[in-house]
């Protein structure tokens, strides 16, 4: 990354936090950008990487230190959001073991604080409806669709206008190790979230993705949490599930790449709700070396937020699901002139309006899953965001 060492802290970038600011923070550093320099225009997806090249040029010839981020939606032909900011700090990375103060920063549920608004919340679909979704893909799946990602949504609306720095505050402190990012997608929304899939991140010739798939929710109860995670790492059914994604994931690296590093056993990935198996996948490129976003458009969408293979599993998504899933399961990030940069699967999210909010989670549906099963982990996957505002999904 060809940029000045951090000099602030990434809770002091949230402080400074001001609307149509964006926010993008990992394990290794955080940054606050603001204003805008250039809109990418409307154009070919296939060509994003090197009309992003372009934008970058033309916007800062010269300037190693500009960047640009934004969003890739789901769609292979959804809107785009990427801009050159105006100015850009970077920061040091939140702290391992900083932790979110209840009720600090954040509108709660009703009857749990009376200064914070009341929350109305919409199943899309209905969660009887989702189970039954589920379990007639299970019986769509054949000889060439083995695996699709269900997604539901949450529909809450407030009593009284969102703040979009204050949600993020919430969730960012709660896994401080993830990957936490507020940007403005257009249509007066901003995308809010705290993903912990790493699509892929460049610097220099090195190259390093963690796909994640194969879940369960955790439990507060220290001996069931761990016996949760042990199952969890020998489910037959979950080890293949994984093993799908990151076999797509080394096919697409692996000609980029003059070097890669599969890992043979998956590693347990935990967050504040829920366990993960998740495999780092490392690797040296080739030359000519291809971006961040090259490498992000090569890898998206993976099996873990599509299915297996892509294009059936896209067809099936848009007859079952009946929302359009504009950003949620595409990707999220930041790239340097240099091409450098670090692209996050967008999951753990939620889109921001006035006073609404609409949450997204999926399931991998593979042969064996059955409807209550997948509705239950998409229920953990929403208590990433839920817990951080105070509100319980009714059943």
């Amino acid at each position: 990354m060809s940029t000045a060492a951090p000099l602030a802290t990434a809770e002091a970038l949230l402080d400074d936090l001001r609307p149509g600011d964006a926010f993008f923070s990992s394990p290794r550093h955080a940054l606050h950008a603001r204003g805008v320099r250039a809109v990418l225009p409307d154009g070919p997806h296939d060509r994003l990487a090197a009309r992003v090249d372009a934008l970058l040029a033309d916007a800062a010839p010269g300037d190693s230190r500009a960047i640009a981020l934004g969003a890739l939606p789901f769609a292979p032909d959804g809107p785009v959001r990427v801009v050159v900011p105006e100015s850009v700090r970077w920061a040091a990375p939140f702290a391992a073991g900083e932790a979110p103060t209840p009720g600090a920063g954040c509108p709660a549920a009703a009857g749990r604080d009376s200064t914070g608004p009341t929350w109305s919340v919409r199943p899309v679909p209905a969660p009887a409806t989702y189970a039954g979704i589920v379990d007639e893909a299970v019986g769509r799946l054949d000889g060439e669709l083995q695996k699709v990602v269900l997604a539901r949504s949450l529909e809450l609306h407030a009593d009284a206008p969102l703040d979009p720095a204050a949600l993020l505050r919430r969730l960012a402190l709660r896994d401080p190790r993830g990957y936490a990012f507020a940007l403005d997608v257009g249509d007066g929304e901003t995308l809010v979230g705290a993903s912990p899939e790493l699509l892929v991140a460049r610097r220099g010739d090195r190259v390093i993705a963690r796909p994640l798939a194969g879940s369960t929710p955790r439990r507060p109860d220290p001996g069931e949490d761990h016996e949760r995670a042990a199952a969890l790492f020998r489910s037959a059914k979950d080890r293949h599930e994984h093993g799908v994604v990151v076999d797509a994931v080394a096919d697409a690296l692996r000609p980029l790449c003059a070097t890669l590093d599969v890992p043979a056993e998956p590693a347990l990935v935990g967050t504040a709700t829920m366990w993960h198996l998740g495999t780092t996948v490392t690797g040296r490129l080739a030359d000519p070396q291809p971006s961040a976003l090259a490498l992000a458009t090569a890898l998206h969408p993976t099996p873990a937020v599509c299915g297996t293979p892509p294009a059936a599993a896209h067809e099936l998504i848009a007859e079952l699901e009946p929302f359009e899933r504009g950003p949620y399961a595409g990707a999220v990030g930041w790239q340097d002139a240099a091409g450098d940069g670090e692209w996050v699967v967008t999951i753990r999210c939620g889109l921001v309006r006035d006073n609404a909010l609409r949450l997204f989670a999926g399931a991998g549906v593979v042969a064996g899953s059955r409807g209550e099963d997948e509705l239950a982990e998409t229920a953990a996957k929403f208590r990433t965001f839920l817990s951080a505002i105070g509100v319980e999904e009714e059943r």
